[in-house]
């Protein structure tokens, strides 16, 4: 069951205290950008972050669940009513994250002739 619109809107309402949040559209789930690096995303109308150690430590009792079949197990954040937790859990984690890598385009590979 895909995530829904209205679950991703109320993500989108607890984050909005969180400056440069942002998503994209990925086969009916959302992933979450937080300055551009990907912190997890949104699957099954459940919010999934990146298994980072600050993650782990603001959450010791959080479920550690599969997005979707064959993927690396993410921590559920469940308490995603506390707009201040979602703040804090996110700059916690910023540091961690990796950088984002750059999209190549289909055309780089080829040389001009």
């Amino acid at each position: 069951m895909p995530t829904s619109k209205g679950y991703l809107e109320y993500i989108q309402d607890q984050l909005s205290q969180v400056e440069d949040v942002t998503y994209r559209a990925m086969m009916g789930e959302y992933i979450i950008y937080y300055q551009g690096k990907i912190v997890g995303g949104l699957y099954d109308d459940r919010f999934l972050v990146k298994p980072t150690k600050s993650a782990k430590a603001m959450m010791p009792r959080a479920r550690m669940e599969l997005p979707y079949e064959g993927a690396k197990e993410m921590i559920l954040v469940d308490n995603v009513d506390d707009r201040e937790f979602l703040k804090e859990l996110l700059e916690e984690m910023y540091a961690e994250l990796p950088e984002p890598t750059k999209r190549r385009r289909k055309n780089d590979n080829k040389t001009n002739q």
